[in-house]
């Protein structure tokens, strides 16, 4: 294992599934491919769950994140539909995306195609304390659009 990073094991359930990797150095997010034995075409407006052929065991308060891929969404249309959907570090089944078509042409999903990207992120655990009243700020109860579009 790399000096300092964190440990996820990995578990390729099938033999042409293919691992997260990242695009750049720097990148957050590792692409994460389309495991299908043929081609899947997308009609507008229509949603499908594309398998990765992989399952993942991640280190306690850390998640994945599947997030949409910029270019597939500017550029087709296609994005992640519950995004970002949530691999929890209890769960051992295989990670799938759920895709949807949100332009008005046909869209092809390919073996190997990069569908979406995974982003690790740690999160913590909370205890919810009731209280009668919460601490006061300047923004209050202002939300949804409270600072208008100027």
């Amino acid at each position: 294992m790399a000096k300092g990073l964190l440990r996820v094991d990995i578990h390729f359930l099938s033999k042409t599934a293919k691992k997260p990797e990242k695009m750049s150095n720097f990148a957050a997010g590792y692409d994460i491919y389309a495991d299908i034995d043929e081609d899947i075409e997308l009609k507008p407006m229509a949603r499908t769950l594309i398998p990765t052929g992989f399952a993942l065991s991640l280190p306690k308060n850390l998640e994945a994140q599947i997030r949409a891929r910029s270019g597939l969404a500017i550029n087709h249309g296609i994005t992640v539909l519950n995004s970002p959907g949530t691999i929890d570090s209890d769960y051992r089944g295989e990670v799938k995306v759920i895709l949807i078509n949100l332009s008005d042409k046909d869209f092809t999903i390919q073996k190997n195609m990069r569908i979406a990207q995974m982003i690790l992120t740690q999160h913590e655990s909370v205890d919810f304390v009731e209280v009668q009243l919460l601490d006061q700020t300047e923004r209050g109860e202002g939300g949804f659009g409270h600072t208008s579009l100027k």
